[in-house]
């Protein structure tokens, strides 16, 4: 049985100010812990009301030069790196306050923020961690850029970077990480956004980057420049002067990495990756990736996951693997005996779903006389054996489930859609509406033939101890 990994948060509030990258306005920051279920929510301290801005796929706006969120009118802007910050140290749960539309660019980094928390101390919550778990690989690809972002099923939570500008100063070069925490914080937290100097009078021109300068960004120049030049630069970035090392980069830094580029791609990637609104079981590998191309695919992947973690999403499972239930041990937990007993096996159950399997045959009693012409499984039958699927699920809460009986005491928004016929295999879902209590427990369940939904109910039982049961405890 693998360790239960539980959700975390902050010990402690933490707070960083800066300038904003691009508004050049002063912003404080301060990251606080949240309840269970929160996942990184943003809120807007100098606005009336303090609205919420959420931190999910949907609610980005732009991707100019950073990534930029936008609910109900609210915005937010250059989160990524705090995002970064957050997930690369796997919290679940924040609430980030800030006084400013824009998130304080800092060093250039998530180093600032990842030293802060890791200071303030980390915390587990009393809940399990949620994932998802990608099923099947899926692409994103922009030929044009010649981008490319794929995602494939793992166990483990691991992202590759590779880089190629055609650029002399910036050899191609990739970047890895399958290990968070303070792995992430030593190797990736510090390593700081870049640009070429070419492009910087185009951010200024398109109004953008007024809170940049050499302390917060490594400027690669790739060109021979003159003095002249130099002087008009320097005049530009309001420094007294400028200078091209050998290497390529200006006057203002040494590289943590010789791949730091690569290292700060794969920062914004696990930023931008934040915003699926859960971590997310996969193995990532990324070409040239960006603020749009990393926004945009994980605007995909949430739409996928959301399909298939919605409460009515048929199930995934093995057919062919050994069921955690077979006909046997559900003869030893259910009191139901053929012709009634109705689930062949159970083929998955967890704290939040059960799956079991009906297995319709024309040798079934009830199809000599519904109907003898064309054989249909009586509605209240297939009821019935969604609801001791659901029994088992109940049962084996308790320790020695077969001292008791369950009793149907309420039927609610049943639905049948389509018949079911000999040949068919039904596939019954029921997850839990509410804890067991008082050995009274509601649920949902969906049967489905193929990837068709058949039947839907609401039920509610009530666990009963049989009378000649012994006592609890002896």
């Amino acid at each position: 049985m693998p360790d239960i990994i539980r959700q975390r948060t902050l010990g402690k509030a933490v707070t960083v100010s800066g300038v904003g990258l691009h508004t050049g306005k002063m912003a404080t920051v301060t990251i606080k812990p949240a309840p269970v279920g929160t996942w990184f929510v943003f809120k807007r301290m100098d606005l009336p009301d303090q609205p919420l801005v959420h931190a999910l796929a949907e609610n980005v706006v732009d991707t100019s030069r950073g990534t930029t969120l936008e609910e109900n009118g609210v915005r937010v802007a250059t989160v990524e790196h705090i995002l970064s910050a957050l997930a690369g140290l796997e919290l679940d749960n924040v609430l980030i306050e800030t006084d400013s539309m824009e998130m304080p660019i800092l060093d250039g980094s998530a180093r600032m923020v990842t030293d802060a928390i890791l200071q303030a101390g980390i915390c587990e919550q009393d809940a399990e961690r949620r994932y998802y778990r990608l099923r099947s690989p899926m692409i994103y690809r922009d030929e044009k850029k010649d981008v490319e972002i794929k995602v494939s099923p793992s166990e483990k939570r691991e992202f590759v970077v590779k880089i190629d500008y055609n650029s002399k100063v910036i050899v191609p070069q990739f970047a890895s990480i399958d290990r968070f925490g303070e792995y992430y914080a030593k190797e990736v937290a510090c390593c700081r956004t870049f640009v070429f100097l070419r492009e910087v009078e185009a951010l200024f021109a398109h109004n953008l980057i007024k809170g940049g300068d050499l302390s917060n960004a490594i400027v690669f120049v790739d060109k021979m420049i003159d003095k002249e030049e130099m002087v008009r630069l320097a005049k530009l970035l309001d420094k007294p002067a400028i200078e091209v090392r050998s290497e390529g980069v200006l006057n203002n830094v040494d590289l943590y990495f010789k791949n730091e580029p690569a290292r700060h791609k794969m920062l914004d990637l696990i930023g931008d990756f934040a915003l699926l609104g859960c971590y997310m079981k996969a193995s990532t590998d990324a070409l040239k990736p960006g603020h749009h191309s990393n926004t945009e695919f994980i605007k995909a992947i949430r739409k996928q996951m959301q399909k298939e973690m919605a409460p009515e999403a048929l199930p995934e499972f093995d057919i062919t693997a050994k069921p955690p239930y077979d006909i046997n041990a559900i003869k030893k937990i259910l009191p139901h005996r053929p012709p009634f007993l109705l689930v062949d096996k159970i083929v998955y159950m967890d704290k939040d779903q059960v799956v079991g399997v009906k297995n319709v045959t024309m040798n079934e009693p009830f199809f000599t006389g519904h109907f003898p012409e064309e054989p249909v499984m009586p509605g209240v039958l297939i009821i019935e054996a969604m609801a001791q699927v659901g029994g088992i699920y109940m049962l084996t809460q308790y320790p020695d489930p077969e001292n008791y009986l369950t009793y149907f005491l309420k039927m609610d928004q049943v639905k049948f859609r389509h018949k079911v016929v000999p040949g068919d295999t039904i596939i019954f879902k029921l997850v839990p509406l509410g804890p067991l209590r008082r050995g009274l427990c509601n649920m949902k369940g969906w049967a489905y033939v193929g990837k068709q939904v058949v039947a839907e109910a609401e039920l509610l039982a009530q666990l009963s101890r049989k009378p000649d049961a012994p006592a609890l405890g002896k």
